[in-house]
C-alpha cells in the first residue's frame, strides 16, 4: 500500500536532507502558498502533461511553446520557477537560461533534455541552471526538484522584501529630526553614501552611530549586499581577531573547522566597526593592511583573501588625542578619517526631542500591540529641558518605560523618572559632567545661559512664564537674553 504524507514545507525541509529515495517517492508536499511555474517546451503534448502534473500539486502553471513569447511573459509577470526544454528551434534552452539569469537572476531555471550527457549537464550548470533533468524522468524526481526551486525562489522573495524594509527603516530620510545639527548630518550621509570611501562616525554614546552607518549602507550602491556589524569592545583581542579575519581548522584550541570572518561575510557590502578605539596595536596593524590592500589572511592560514568592502567605523573617543598620546596609530587614523560624520549629542538638538518621543511612542506601541498614549505638554517640556547624558538611547528607554508602566492614556510630569523631574538631581548631574579644572566665571555664564534656554523651552518661549520659573523679573530676563544672544518671544 502506498502511503501519502502531507507536510508543510517547514516540516519537509529536514526530511529532504535525510530521506532515502524510496521514502521520498511516498511523499507529497503541501504548499503553504502557490508558486507560479513557467513551463517551456516546443512539444505541446508534453506541455499539457507537465501542466496537469504541476497543477495537481497545487502550483499555478503557465505553459508556453514559444521561447520568445515565454521571455516576453517573464517581463510582465511574477514567476517563481522556469522549467525549459533544452532542444528547441530558434532559441535553445541554454539561451533561455542565459537570458533569464541576466534579467531575472533570482529565478531558478530547470533544464530538461532527452539528449543528456555529463558534458551538457556541466555546461548548463556553469551558466547557472538550478537543476538538469534527463528525459524520461519519474514524476517524483521532477516534483522534488521543482519544490526545492520554488522554496529557493520564496527565500529570494523574502530577502528582497527584507531589503525593502531595511531600506525603509534605515534610509537616510528615516533618521528622525529637523534641527540644523541633524540636517547637516543628513547632508553628509547623502554625499558620502555613493562612494566607497571609509567613513568615521564620531559622537557620544547613544547618539545613533550605528543608525547612521546603516543609513550610509542602505542609500549606497552596496545596499543589496551584506551590512555586517562588529563591536570591537565586546570581544577580547584574541576572539576579535578570529571574528574579523576568520580562522583555519586547527589554528588554535577549539578551532575544529574553518570559519569565515566578518571581512569575508561583508564582501561586496559594508563592514561597520563600532568602538574602533578599542583595537589593540596588533589589530590596528592588520586593519590598516586590509584598508590599504583589501587583502588579509585567516588566523592560522597562509592564503591571501581579497575582499571588496566599504568600512564604516565609529567611536565615542577622541582618536586625534589618542594619536598624540601614541595609543592609536596615526596612519590608521588617517585611513579611517577620510569622511568624518560627527553626531551631535541630544542636548544640542533639543527641538528634535518631541519628534523623537512621537517616533518612539509609535514604535513601542506597535511592537507591544498596546493602546497608544501621549505625553502631556508639561511632560514634553521637562523631557526637552533635560540634559540627556545617555542621549537618544536613554530617551528611548524612558519613553518605553513610561508607556509600559503608566496605566493612564496621558503621561504627566509625575510619571517621569526622578532624575528628569528633580531639579536638584538634574543640577548635580550637570555639575558632575564638568571638568575639575575650569574657568569659574565663564562656566557660570554658560550654566546661566543653559538654565535660561531650558526655562524658555518649558515656558513654550513665553518670557513672562520663563521669568517666573527662574524667579527673576521679565526685564532682567530680557537683559540676560540680550547678553547671551538668546532669542525668544
Amino acid at each position: 500500500t502506498t502511503e501519502i504524507y502531507t507536510l508543510s514545507l517547514h516540516d519537509a525541509l529536514p526530511i529532504w536532507c535525510c530521506c532515502p529515495p524510496p521514502i521520498l517517492k511516498r511523499l507529497r508536499f503541501k504548499m503553504s502558498e502557490k508558486s507560479h511555474i513557467l513551463v517551456l517546451d516546443d512539444e505541446k503534448n508534453y506541455l499539457l502533461v507537465l501542466q496537469t502534473l504541476l497543477e495537481d500539486e497545487g502550483y499555478t502553471v503557465t505553459a508556453i511553446s514559444d521561447p520568445e513569447t515565454a521571455l516576453a511573459f517573464l517581463s510582465e509577470s511574477e514567476v517563481d520557477v522556469v522549467v525549459t526544454d533544452m532542444k528547441m528551434p530558434k532559441v535553445t534552452g541554454r539561451e533561455v537560461l542565459q537570458r533569464v539569469k541576466k534579467s531575472w537572476p533570482y529565478i531558478p531555471v530547470l533544464i530538461m533534455t532527452a539528449f543528456g550527457s555529463i558534458e551538457s549537464a556541466v555546461e548548463v550548470m556553469k551558466y547557472g541552471a538550478f537543476d538538469y533533468i534527463t528525459k524520461p524522468f519519474s514524476n517524483d524526481e521532477l516534483l522534488l526538484s521543482i519544490h526545492n526551486a520554488a522554496e529557493l525562489a520564496r527565500a529570494h522573495r523574502r530577502y528582497r522584501l527584507l531589503q525593502e524594509v531595511m531600506e525603509e527603516r534605515y534610509g537616510v530620510h528615516k533618521i528622525v529630526g529637523r534641527s540644523r545639527a541633524i540636517r547637516d548630518v543628513l547632508v553628509m550621509v547623502d554625499r558620502a553614501a555613493p562612494s566607497r570611501s571609509t567613513v568615521l562616525i564620531t559622537g557620544e554614546s547613544g547618539t545613533g552611530k550605528e543608525l547612521v552607518a546603516r543609513a550610509i549602507h542602505y542609500t549606497s550602491p552596496r545596499k543589496d549586499k551584506p551590512f555586517v556589524s562588529v563591536n570591537c569592545m565586546a570581544l577580547n583581542p584574541g576572539v576579535l581577531e578570529s571574528e574579523l579575519f576568520g580562522h583555519e581548522k586547527g589554528s588554535f584550541t577549539g578551532a575544529v573547522a574553518m570559519r569565515r570572518g566578518r571581512f569575508e561575510q561583508a564582501d561586496g557590502g559594508t563592514l561597520f566597526l563600532d568602538e574602533i578605539a578599542e583595537l589593540t596595536p596588533d589589530l590596528q596593524v592588520k586593519l590598516l593592511r586590509v584598508l590599504q590592500e583589501r587583502k588579509f589572511e585567516r588566523v592560522g592560514g597562509g592564503e591571501e583573501i581579497e575582499v571588496d568592502i566599504r568600512v564604516v567605523a565609529a567611536t565615542n573617543k577622541d582618536l586625534a588625542a589618542m594619536v598624540e598620546k601614541g595609543t592609536f596609530r596615526d596612519d590608521l587614523y588617517y585611513r579611517l578619517n577620510v569622511v568624518q560624520v560627527p553626531l551631535p549629542p541630544l542636548r544640542e538638538r533639543r527641538e528634535d526631542i518631541p519628534l523623537l518621543v512621537a517616533h518612539f511612542v509609535e514604535k513601542v506601541v506597535a511592537d507591544n500591540n498596546m493602546p497608544s498614549k501621549t505625553f502631556s505638554t508639561e511632560a514634553l517640556n521637562y523631557l526637552t529641558g533635560y540634559e540627556w547624558p545617555g542621549n537618544i538611547r536613554q530617551l528611548e528607554n524612558v519613553v518605553e518605560s513610561c508607556l509600559v508602566l503608566v496605566p493612564g492614556s496621558v503621561i504627566e510630569v509625575d510619571n517621569l523618572p526622578a532624575e528628569i523631574r528633580d531639579e536638584e538631581s538634574q543640577f548635580k548631574s550637570a555639575v558632575d559632567l564638568l571638568p575639575v579644572q575650569l574657568d569659574l566665571a565663564d562656566t557660570l555664564e554658560k550654566i546661566e545661559a543653559a538654565l535660561i534656554r531650558r526655562a524658555l523651552v518649558r515656558a513654550d518661549l513665553v518670557q513672562v512664564k520663563a521669568a517666573e520659573y527662574l524667579g527673576i523679573s521679565k526685564s532682567l530676563l530680557q537683559y540676560k537674553l540680550k547678553k547671551y544672544g538668546i532669542t525668544g518671544h
